[in-house]
């Protein structure tokens, strides 16, 4: 498959927005990180990403990952929340080797849809594809199965960041 590079941004203009026309109220003011260009790598060229990869990751579900455990319900099965994250953990392993250095992604936007319980002791799957590469932002399809049944399927959309700015911003929120 041909790889499909992912463009370089450029941080985000700094100084006070232009003027809103007479007719129309000036735009809110921009967040703080967003205007300082903190959280997105400046500049430069990311690693390409090809549409297609794929990973495959999984899960024997213990009493820890059930919706009783977790908080998510009062059943004894695998809970919603871990089963996200480990379809999270497939579109990160996806990726992993094609990241440039202090580069990272981040989830941005999940839908998925929990079809069928998963009782403690049996083995899940997740498999993510890599569907669309769109500037910074990564699409994956995803599925959960447990043997041939399958557990859940969804859409999870990361979006591609300077590691150690993305950091920063978390504990300097201004």
């Amino acid at each position: 498959m041909d790889e499909q590079p992912v463009s370089g941004h450029s941080a985000p203009p700094s100084g006070p927005p232009p003027a809103a026309p007479a007719d129309r109220p000036p735009a809110p003011p921009r967040g703080n990180r967003a205007a300082r260009g903190r959280v997105y790598r400046a500049g430069g060229s990311v690693a390409p990403f090809e549409v297609g990869l794929q990973a495959r990751v999984g899960l024997t579900v213990s009493d820890r990952d059930t919706a009783q455990a977790i908080g998510s319900g009062d059943v004894p099965v695998l809970g919603t929340p871990q089963l996200l994250a480990l379809a999270e953990t497939a579109t990160v392993a996806a990726t992993a080797r094609q990241l440039p250095s202090g580069m990272t992604t981040v989830g941005a936007r999940v839908s998925i849809e929990h079809l069928a319980p998963v009782p403690v002791g049996r083995t899940i799957s997740a498999h993510a594809s890599l569907t669309a590469v769109r500037g910074r932002r990564l699409d994956f399809d995803v599925s959960v199965t447990a043997e041939a049944t399958v557990v859940a399927r969804g859409r999870i959309e990361r979006v591609l960041l300077d590691r150690q700015s993305f950091v920063a911003s978390a504990f300097d929120p201004d």
